[in-house]
C-alpha cells in the first residue's frame, strides 16, 4: 500500500487570490491533484474558499483529473448547512470538515455540546452520503484535569458520524505524540494534514512547555499571539518524524490522504510548495 497526496489549498491562498486559475493549473504541473479547500465566508458563499470560480473548477477537475477530495468549512452553522452540502455534493467532495475550535479552559460541558453538534453535522452528511471530519490544532491538546480536549472529542462523537483529520504538526505542538493517537484511535483517522517545525526555532515545540500557560482560555486573539510566521518550514527540512508518520497511517483502516499545508511560506507560496513536493518524492509509500 502507499499514501495518497494531496494539498490544502490554503497553502496558496495569496496566489490563489492574485490568480485562481494559473495557481490551481500549477499545482496541477507540480503533480497535485487532490484538493483540500477551505471556505472562511460559508455563512454567505458557497464554494471551495480562495475566489475560485465555480466554472473553472469544473473545468479543472475534468481537463487535468483534479479532484477535490475535501472542503473545510468556516463558520460551521445547521441552517447554512444544506445549501453547503448542496454545492459540495455538486462537485463530487465526499466529505467537509470543521476549520478551527476553540474551548473556554476546563469547561467540559462545553466540548460535550460541540461534540453532540459534530454528530448532528455528521448525520446531515451521512443521509447524503458524504462523511464530517474534525480538523484540530494545538488548543484541543490542552488539558482539561486528566484528559485532553482531543480525548474528550474521541468519546463524545460518534465514530460512524464523525471521523478525524489530524493536523501532525498542531498536535506535536499541543504536546501530543501523533504516532501514539494513530495506535490508540486508528480507525477514526481518514486525513493528516502535513508540515514541518523549523530546526532551532525560538519556541519549544511544545506551546504549553512555557509560551502559554496549561490553564489558559485560548482564543484567536490568543492563537496568534502564539503562532509565529517562522515557526513553519517545508517538508522534510525540519524537525518532525514526517517517514515515521506516512508509515503509521499506511497502515491505517479508512485512512484516505496525507495533505500538504503550509501555514506560512518563508518565500513565495508556490516555491515553497515545490519543496515539499520533491521532499515527499523522496520518502517511501507514498503516492502520487
Amino acid at each position: 500500500m502507499a499514501v495518497q497526496i494531496g494539498i490544502q489549498l490554503y497553502s496558496v491562498r495569496d496566489a490563489l487570490a492574485a490568480d485562481p486559475e494559473a495557481t490551481l493549473n500549477a499545482l496541477a504541473d507540480l503533480g497535485f491533484t487532490r484538493f483540500e479547500g477551505a471556505n472562511h465566508r460559508a455563512r454567505t458563499e458557497d464554494g471551495i474558499g480562495f475566489g475560485i470560480p465555480a466554472d473553472f473548477l469544473a473545468d479543472i477537475q475534468r481537463e487535468r483529473g483534479v479532484e477535490i477530495i475535501g472542503c473545510q468549512i468556516n463558520p460551521l452553522e445547521l441552517d447554512r448547512l444544506p445549501q453547503v452540502l448542496d454545492f459540495q455534493e455538486k462537485i463530487g467532495n465526499p466529505r467537509i470538515g470543521c476549520d478551527i475550535e476553540f474551548y473556554p479552559y476546563g469547561d467540559i460541558e462545553y466540548v460535550k455540546r460541540r461534540a453532540e453538534f459534530f454528530n448532528e453535522v455528521g448525520r446531515q452528511c451521512a443521509e447524503r452520503g458524504m462523511g464530517f471530519f474534525y480538523h484540530n490544532h494545538f488548543q484541543e491538546f490542552q488539558r482539561f484535569g486528566d484528559r485532553t480536549v482531543y480525548d474528550m472529542l474521541l468519546e463524545y462523537t460518534d465514530p460512524e458520524l464523525v471521523a478525524f483529520e489530524l493536523d501532525t504538526y498542531w498536535a506535536y505542538r499541543g504536546g501530543a505524540d501523533p504516532l501514539q493517537l494513530f495506535r490508540d484511535h486508528g480507525d477514526r483517522f481518514v486525513m493528516i494534514h502535513q508540515k514541518d517545525f523549523p530546526k532551532d526555532h525560538h519556541q519549544p515545540l511544545d506551546v504549553f512547555d512555557g509560551v502559554l500557560a496549561a490553564d489558559a482560555t485560548i482564543t484567536m486573539k490568543t492563537f496568534d499571539e502564539v503562532v509565529k510566521p517562522d515557526g513553519f518550514t517545508e517538508v522534510g527540512t525540519g524537525t518532525l518524524p514526517i517517514q515515521e508518520i506516512i508509515d503509521a497511517v499506511d497502515t491505517l483502516p479508512n485512512f484516505k490522504y496525507v495533505l500538504l499545508e503550509q501555514d506560512y511560506a518563508p518565500g513565495l507560496e508556490l516555491d515553497s510548495v515545490t519543496i515539499s513536493r520533491d521532499a515527499f518524492t523522496r520518502y517511501a509509500n507514498v503516492d502520487w
